[in-house]
């Protein structure tokens, strides 16, 4: 006789980029082992598809894991967490007035939310009549970035430069990747000047990102400090 199933509570999320609704479960055992074990092996390609697996398992409504911002990916991935684990992470948050005293911070993750910057636009001009659509990065960013960890060094921000360029246009012509390879995309980037790289390089420094804003006080000066937490590791202490 087989033994029953456990049913697993669903629960509704806002997608930010979209504005469409999911439907989304907490994560099983089973699931979270695969992960942790891929998360030892350190190997990209493994940890790609336990997350990837994770997703599409705990994701209840249709949607494409790639065609989702890596904004999006680390709201989600932080709701999912929140109701496997539990919503409430306890972090030790240092004074900053005096850069010594520990202060115990229980952070709830359902308080955390995407913040989109004044200013930010996705498009970006560099000369006359010239300028560059920009996308935001996907699923292989939030990979290696917030997953994995790993730092973007001189090279790698050039290719991730070019897999978050949408368009590029010169006048009435226009340059998407059905006419362009990543190569060419490439190209056109290390063909720019230093200001015109900080341009497009300040896309990424004003995007959505998920944020958590709080104050803390020093219990042995009374000092209140602002903190901002970014970055999907920083959630877990």
């Amino acid at each position: 006789m087989a033994l029953p199933k456990v049913a697993l509570p669903t629960y509704e999320l806002v997608v930010p980029s979209n504005g469409k609704k999911i439907k989304y479960r907490p994560f099983v055992v089973k699931e979270e082992k695969l992960l942790l074990l891929a998360l030892e092996t350190e190997d990209e390609k493994q940890i790609e598809a336990a997350i990837r697996t994770l997703l599409k398992n705990c994701i209840q409504s249709r949607i494409k894991v790639d065609d989702l911002t890596m904004f999006d990916l680390e709201l989600i991935f932080l709701n999912i967490r929140a109701v496997s684990v539990g919503e409430v992470v306890e972090l030790q948050i240092v004074c900053k007035d005096d850069n010594e005293t520990k202060v115990p911070y229980q952070l709830n993750l359902g308080d955390v939310e995407v913040i989109y910057p004044k200013g930010h636009n996705k498009k970006i001009e560099i000369g006359d009549k010239m300028g560059i659509i920009m996308k935001y990065p996907g699923y292989n960013q939030f990979v290696a970035g917030s997953i994995v960890g790993k730092e973007a060094d001189a090279d790698n921000v050039i290719h991730i430069l070019a897999d978050c360029i949408d368009q590029i246009y010169d006048g009435e012509e226009v340059y998407d990747s059905s006419t362009t390879t990543k190569k060419e995309f490439i190209e056109f980037i290390e063909g720019l000047t230093t200001s015109q790289f900080e341009k497009v390089t300040a896309f990424f420094e004003t995007a959505p990102r998920v944020e958590h804003r709080f104050k803390v006080k020093n219990p042995n000066t009374g000092v209140e400090s602002d903190y901002t937490i970014t970055g999907l590791n920083n959630f877990f202490g």
